[in-house]
């Protein structure tokens, strides 16, 4: 089985094209995945046929499970099907430029822009559609004992390990906690406080959890604790997440930079519509998955 890696600010994956394929993709993700026996990768992107948009995209985390949506896996997936010329029904602007497509995802369909440099794509914008708030939307569980405001939960508390955090509640597709600290986020016990936030109880799917501070109205630094994978290098979804709690709570402008380890991610949102993430990405390698490998 052909496969190529792709990277969008150091979260990695593994693309393949599996239109007139049939697997046991979560068995195969963590195969795959495995940084030590197989490639290597945060997760398993799949290029299947659509009938509502150009393709669909089912992405497997690192320990088999689906992710709804991926905003740094839609820009390597809109690489990897424009330069490979996997057209799917594409649209007539996309056909005369390959420039642009729409791929379907579990939340729905997501818009994608593609930069191009010659024949190949370097930068991408996605259209990460509307955040949602409503803690059924989320999900969320919240404690009934707990005063919680009509509008978005920018401020629930949640005690882990003794340690005190404020959080901020929301979906992007997929649900996000985002705590935003004084301190820099070097300090904060990631390792540690990541995986009891993700299994919390409250989270009925568990969550992507994201600590940040805000450097000024223009930045924020973040470091991002994935479900299903761990500590990654960026998340697109969490950066777009990060961004919309920091405008909500008058942080920063409408346009913001999220400073990942793994490198930097604009994100645009008008407090009204859909936010849009734009970043790099860039082909790593490409190889052959051999035969009962899993």
């Amino acid at each position: 089985m052909k496969f190529s890696k792709l990277q969008a600010t150091g979260n990695d994956f593994i693309l393949v094209d599996a239109r007139t394929m049939e697997g046991e993709w979560s068995k195969l993700a963590q195969a795959m995945c495995d940084r030590h026996f197989g490639i290597g990768a945060d997760g398993l992107i799949l290029v299947q046929d659509s009938t509502i948009a150009d393709l669909k995209m089912r992405i497997f985390n690192s320990d088999g499970s689906e992710a709804e949506v991926s905003g740094n896996g839609l820009r390597c997936f809109a690489k990897y099907a424009i330069e490979k010329g996997l057209s799917g029904k594409m649209s007539s602007r996309a056909e005369q430029d390959n420039r642009s497509l729409t791929v379907e995802t579990l939340p729905g369909v997501r818009k994608v822009k593609a930069y191009m440099s010659g024949n190949k794509v370097n930068r991408i914008e996605v259209n990460m559609g509307l955040p949602q708030f409503q803690p059924e939307q989320i999900p969320v569980e919240v404690k009934v004992d707990i005063p919680i405001a009509s509008g978005p939960i920018l401020d629930y508390p949640l005690v882990i390990n003794g340690k005190e955090l404020t959080l901020a509640l929301l979906s992007m597709g997929n649900p996000h906690a985002v705590s935003f600290l004084s301190q820099p986020i070097t300090d904060f016990h990631l390792a540690e406080i990541g995986p009891k936030v993700e299994r919390h109880s409250m989270f009925t799917k568990r969550t992507n959890f994201e600590v940040a501070r805000v450097l000024s109205r223009e930045k924020i630094e973040a470091r991002v604790w994935e479900r299903g994978v761990g500590e990654t290098l960026a998340c697109g979804s969490g950066a777009c997440a990060i961004a919309v709690a920091a405008q909500l709570l008058d942080y920063v402008e409408t346009q913001v930079d999220i400073i990942l380890k793994g490198g930097t991610l604009a994100i645009s949102w008008d407090r009204v519509g859909e936010v849009l993430l734009t970043g790099p990405v860039e082909e790593v390698f490409t190889g052959e998955w051999l035969e009962g490998k899993s």
